[in-house]
Order: structure tokens, then C-alpha cells, then sequence
């Protein structure tokens, strides 16, 4: 690991750190790969209960892809799609976590940076981010994925806005728009997100796993039709679990349960 990409933990929470604040904290191609890397081994840590994602600095969340990879990793279609894979490896990891994720952004948001933030499960702004995804003014195409994410979030109108007009816009209309989910000043911004994350750390985590689990099989299958029998029966898996059973004791002797993920 390089330290264009810092990874810390304390008290259950991993922060993720995007560490290149003179470049509005891009991510290179190798980046992207190391995002992959990281999103995947902290899903596996049990002692990590939720992972924040920032960027270095006041200034900017992330700007997304690094330009100066262009020549090298997308100046045709066959390298592009090379390099997809790798954005798109990134996202699906952050995505199909099995833990609560959350966006702490601060300043530019933007492009591959923005994309990335539609990856997570919450979004939390400061009042000087910008948001946008002007890749129509390189002649560049969102995929399907990153179209998808978008589209759930703010719906066909206010996305086909943000990449027609390639505008960026602040962060209260982003949050009008739901592409964020709060909108807090600069200086609140940080003890807003951690303090969110703190009181996810003793929640049970098959009930944060399983719930982001039906919620994507809602946000693709809405009419949920032809459900497999594992699906249909994911909503009752809590019910045999020492969790559970913790939870339920918990409750009765009015004291903290202490939910151990089984």
C-alpha cells in the first residue's frame, strides 16, 4: 500500500484517506486497484464495524481519476475497458460490503470522487463541497453501473441534468436532490460523521449485512419477482442467530447486548 491511500482504525472504525491533496486527491489506476484491495480485506476484519471514506485536506473529497493516466491506461476503447475493470472493481467492493459505509466529504466531489460516494451507504457533506460528473466535457461515457447508482439516488431527471449540463453544483442542492444524505458546515462536519459511526460500531452486524442485502435485491429486482428460496427466507435468518438470542436478553435485563456477528 502507498500513501496515496492511508488506512487507519480506532475504536471499530476504519477510515479510508484519499491522500494526494495536491492533486484534489485523484486516484490513479493502481489506485483504483488498491481500493479494491482495501475495501475487500476490511470487509473480512471483524474487529471493523464501519469504514468512513475522505479525502486529505478541506479541499476536495476526490476529483476522481487521475487525467495523467489517460495516455497510458485510456486513449482507446481497449484500454478504457482495462481500466474499467479496475474503477468498476473498486466500486463493486465498496458496494457489496457487508458493513455500514460512509462518505465524509469535504470540497470537490467530483467525476470518479462522485461516483465513488454513490458506492457508500450515507453521504455526509460539508457546506463547501461540489458536486458534479462533467465527463461530457472530456467526451467521456459513464458506464451502466455508475448510470444505475446515480439514477437510484436522485432519479432520470436530476441525473441526466448533472451529466448534460456538466455542471457542478454545492452542497445543498445536492442534498435537495438526494445525492447526499446531510449537508453540515465545514467545521461540524467531521464530529457529525464520526459521531454517526460511532453509534453504528455496537449495532448488531447481521442485521447492518443482511439489511444491505435486501436492499439490493429491492433496488434491482422492485416487483421482486421470482425470489430464490435463500432470498425469501433472508428476512427471518436473524430469528436463529446467537445475536438474536443476545439481543433479546439484552433487552429484558435493560443492558447494552454485546452482538458478536453470529
Amino acid at each position: 500500500m502507498t500513501d496515496d491511500i492511508l488506512v487507519s482504525t480506532q475504536d471499530r472504525i476504519a477510515t479510508v484517506t484519499f491522500n494526494r491533496p495536491r492533486q484534489r486527491n485523484a486516484i490513479s489506476y493502481h489506485g483504483w486497484l488498491e481500493l479494491r484491495r482495501i475495501a475487500m480485506d476490511l470487509d473480512r476484519d471483524p474487529d471493523v464495524r464501519v469504514v468512513m471514506f475522505t479525502g486529505a485536506g478541506d479541499a476536495a473529497f476526490s476529483a476522481g481519476a487521475d487525467i495523467k493516466d489517460f495516455e497510458d491506461y485510456r486513449d482507446n476503447s481497449e484500454k478504457a475497458v482495462v481500466y474499467a475493470e479496475a474503477f468498476d472493481g473498486a466500486m463493486d467492493a465498496i458496494e457489496s460490503m457487508s458493513k455500514p459505509t460512509i462518505c465524509l466529504i469535504k470540497g470537490f466531489c467530483v467525476g470518479g470522487g462522485c461516483e465513488l460516494s454513490m458506492a457508500t451507504d450515507i453521504r455526509i457533506a460539508a457546506d463547501n463541497s461540489r458536486f458534479g460528473i462533467p465527463v461530457a466535457r472530456l467526451s467521456i461515457l459513464v458506464g451502466y453501473k455508475e448510470m444505475r447508482r446515480l439514477v437510484q439516488l436522485v432519479g432520470p431527471g436530476n441525473a441526466a441534468y448533472i451529466l448534460l449540463s456538466a455542471r457542478l453544483i454545492d452542497a445543498q442542492e445536492a442534498h435537495r436532490i438526494g445525492l447526499v444524505t446531510q449537508t453540515v458546515p465545514l467545521e461540524e462536519v467531521s464530529d457529525v460523521a464520526y459521531d454517526l459511526a460511532r453509534e453504528m460500531v455496537p449495532l448488531a452486524p447481521l442485521s447492518q449485512a443482511r439489511h444491505k442485502e435486501i436492499l439490493q435485491t429491492v433496488l434491482k429486482n422492485p416487483g421482486l419477482k421470482s425470489l430464490s428460496e435463500e432470498e425469501e427466507l433472508l428476512p427471518f435468518t436473524n430469528f436463529d442467530s446467537e445475536d438474536f438470542q443476545e439481543g433479546r436478553s439484552a433487552f429484558i435485563e435493560r443492558r447494552t447486548p454485546n452482538f458478536q456477528g453470529r
